[in-house]
């Protein structure tokens, strides 16, 4: 099997300096010499790339996931899967990001990181990476995923749940998809999507994130949407409420929802599905023509807006697309 490594930056590949932890270690031969000590894997048909620059995963944009993208086109035809490493803070953005703009591209993509640098005696690169390498080469992983402490999930399903622990990633909804060990145990793989074909690449966008909390204001909402983003993504309560019994709150919705401006309604809940109406809390949210988003994961509807936006769909086919499965990120169409 023929494999191909991007590595974009991240802890695994940092070492310390006078303002903290920074890209500079040799990942390249660290990497290198992992497969001809420990893998019966023909080093001569791995390739590696390094984005340049390298990156903390906490400035990753559109961008990055689009350099990211790139590369792994680059090498499409000449590889049979791909690893990619990358920083743990926002790997389950990217992974979210990148299962919407890969549906066809047809091979195993597989994303890992660490917790520790390389470098370290207590590093988790070791198991990670290996981890990564034996999901590609089992033959069952499929489409975008990433391996983390022992597990495999699918991309699009996954939170970062620890900054800390090795077991540092959660799958709240489905699960993960593996679970590593003598032997590895599968799951189901989850459901599908309709995929999406010639996907044009992901450009910045505008959304305004807004998450209700006890005490919020009519006014501080305008002012938190005023100039009207592209989008509006509300981190409701429960199954989608919001306080209904604030003055003006509903109202400062409405009048970027009847300025054009879609507003998709997840939940703060890691494990929930958002039914807006459901209670009459939840009531002016579905009034103002406010979607679903199902029981997405915040990262998987961040970037799902980010990528339908991209598209330059019209405001009845962004809708109708948010709540319909493009790779299996959420668990049935929007009803």
């Amino acid at each position: 099997m023929r494999l191909h490594v991007t590595y974009t930056g991240g802890t695994i590949g940092m070492v310390e300096s006078p303002d903290g932890l920074v890209p500079g270690a040799d990942l390249r031969g660290w990497l290198f010499q992992l497969l001809r000590q420990g893998s019966d894997l023909d080093s001569s048909k791995v390739s590696l790339t390094a984005l340049d620059p390298l990156i903390d995963s906490s400035n990753a944009t559109p961008g990055s996931w689009q350099s990211i993208i790139d590369d792994l086109w680059r090498f499409h035809d000449s590889a049979d899967a791909f690893i990619v490493l990358h920083g743990t803070d926002t790997m389950s953005y990217t992974t979210s990001a990148l299962s919407y703009a890969l549906t066809d591209f047809g091979k195993p993509v597989v994303f890992t990181g660490s917790q520790h640098p390389l470098g370290k005696i207590e590093s988790d690169a070791t198991a990670n990476v290996t981890g990564a390498f034996n999901a590609v080469l089992s033959g069952h992983a499929q489409g975008v995923e990433l391996f983390f402490g022992h597990h495999l999930f699918a991309g699009n399903r996954v939170t970062k749940a620890s900054s800390w622990a090795f077991e540092g990633f959660a799958s709240p909804i489905t699960g993960p998809v593996a679970q590593s060990g003598t032997p590895w145990h599968w799951n189901d793989a989850g459901s599908e999507g309709c995929g999406w074909r010639n996907p044009a690449p992901y450009r910045q966008h505008d959304i305004a994130v807004v998450t209700m909390v006890p005490g919020i204001s009519a006014d501080r909402l305008a002012s938190m949407l005023a100039p009207h983003p592209q989008a509006v993504l509300i981190r409701a309560y429960g199954v989608g409420n919001m306080p209904d019994a604030v003055p003006g709150l509903t109202d400062a919705i409405r009048a970027v929802a009847d300025g054009g401006v879609p507003v998709i309604v997840a939940s703060q809940c890691q494990q929930a599905e958002v039914m807006l109406g459901r209670y009459q809390a939840g009531a002016g949210l579905a009034e103002v023509g406010a979607c679903s988003a199902v029981d997405m994961t915040f990262e998987a509807v961040y970037t799902k807006i980010m990528f339908l936006l991209s598209q330059g769909l019209g405001a009845a086919d962004f809708t109708d697309w948010v709540g319909r499965p493009i790779a299996g990120e959420v668990s049935s169409p929007q009803q």
